[in-house]
């Protein structure tokens, strides 16, 4: 079924200004921008704007591990080294499959009912991930987890990446974890793999303050000279998470490489991480994504809610209100991380392009006052995830006035309680 967005305000990361009109959605791609006349498919929704509700591109979470809904509240106010190994992996031991799916549905309907259309993943049993994304209709790029040096481990992400690439809405990234759970070694046979595959590479980098002198004394490199050791600043795409640490003298080296930072601004503060370096990131050239991390470390998956505190902490950082602009904020959580997790044509509204569109109410009070000049400032920080009024990824609602079409929400909801439960249960029988 075609649908017909008439009388909408709509908006991207590249539009100069807001403008007025009708977007006509046919399949999974926008086909025209209007207004019409057009000829209309036989069978086709009109929904109405007024004047008064908003489009913008679906929201993309850059980083997280979906499933991770099931331990949310475990561990907290703990730095990260002790909430890994102290109170998260002991966890995770028990994980099964029935676990992970039921997780990513959950997610899936928490951050689809906030305007996100597509998340970039990275966890175990991944098959599950891309089964409850399938089903559900919101995008996915996912990665397999790998950690240690066993090569088995290597073949699951190289044969996810065969099974699953490019099947509908599925994209596949090999995920070497982090410095201090891959071997250099290890980490340079899986970019190898990537290479062999024509496949990204997602990688968790710096996020604390001791993994840079754990980089220098283990392996002898600084962190710029251990990615490039690596391979990982010419893959076909590398998402590095988090760069909390990263040395702002080597940033303008990372400029024109096939790095992307993932920035997860909630989760960094909450385990008391600190603050990525995003003013020079952007400023340098380096493109930047938002992420929420997962559950149990933000605790929300609300990449809305995201864009407001990434504007408000790196101004407060560095006293200057014009160090990050919102339509920097907004290419993040749109454009950026549609790029970083491998879609084409995703993230802008623009005919051709595909239909990944959010809903969002104008016709509220904290928006008296907008205009096509400054509506990117309303919604970074006016806006909130509460006012979205429906979300469609390829053509197909995900979330419409509070309901999650093809989904039943009382199962959902009933089998994620039973899986945590499971889950803890499983924790404390150990």
């Amino acid at each position: 079924m075609a649908v017909l967005f008439r009388d909408f305000i709509y908006m991207d990361a590249e539009m100069e200004r807001a403008s007025r009109g009708d977007i006509l959605v046919e399949g999974d791609r926008i086909a025209a921008i209007g207004p019409g006349p057009w000829e209309l498919a036989e069978e086709i929704e009109t929904v109405q704007g007024k004047g008064r509700t908003l489009l913008i591109p679906g929201l993309v979470n850059g980083h997280t591990h979906a499933a991770m809904v099931l331990l949310r509240g475990l561990g907290e106010e703990l730095p990260l080294k002790r909430w890994l190994e102290e109170r998260i992996w002991p966890v995770e031991a028990g994980l099964v499959p029935e676990h992970i799916y039921w997780g990513t549905r959950g997610a899936i309907m928490e951050m689809v009912s906030t305007g996100t259309t597509c998340f970039s993943d990275m966890y175990f049993e991944m098959d599950e991930v891309a089964k409850a994304a399938t089903e559900t209709g919101v995008r996915c790029c996912i990665c397999r987890g790998l950690t240690g040096d066993d090569p088995v481990k290597v073949r699951e992400g190289v044969e996810l990446f065969r099974r699953w690439n490019g099947k509908g809405n599925i994209r596949v990234q090999l995920g070497p974890h982090a410095p201090y759970t891959v071997s250099l070694g290890a980490l340079k046979e899986i970019v190898g793999s990537a290479a062999d595959l024509g496949s990204g590479v997602h990688f968790h980098f710096l996020e604390a303050e001791w993994e840079e002198a754990f980089i220098r004394d283990r392996f002898g490199l600084s962190p710029l000279a251990y990615l490039e050791e690596a391979g990982l600043l010419e893959t076909r795409g590398t998402v590095l998470a988090h760069c909390v640490w990263f040395p702002e003298g080597e940033v303008p080296e990372l400029a024109g490489t096939s790095v992307t930072v993932a920035h997860n601004p909630t989760s960094n503060m909450k385990l008391g991480s600190g603050h990525a370096p995003l003013q020079s990131f952007l400023e340098t050239g380096v493109p930047v994504s938002l992420g929420t991390d997962g559950a149990a470390s933000n605790n929300r998956l609300d990449i809305w809610g995201e864009m407001r505190l990434c504007a408000l902490i790196h101004k407060g950082i560095s006293k200057d209100p014009t160090a990050i602009a919102a339509r920097d904020i907004f290419r993040m959580a749109t454009l950026s991380g549609a790029s970083a997790a491998c879609f084409e044509k995703l993230g802008l509204i623009r005919e051709g392009w595909q239909a990944d569109l959010v809903m969002v109410d104008l016709d509220r009070p904290h928006y008296i006052g907008w205009d096509p000049d400054n509506l990117i400032g309303f919604l970074v920080y006016a806006g909130s995830s509460s006012d979205i009024l429906g979300t469609m990824a390829a053509g197909r609602w995900l979330f419409r006035d509070g309901e999650f079409p093809g989904q039943d929400r009382g199962e959902v909801m009933g089998e994620i309680s039973r899986c945590r439960d499971d889950l803890l249960g499983r924790a404390l029988r150990r």
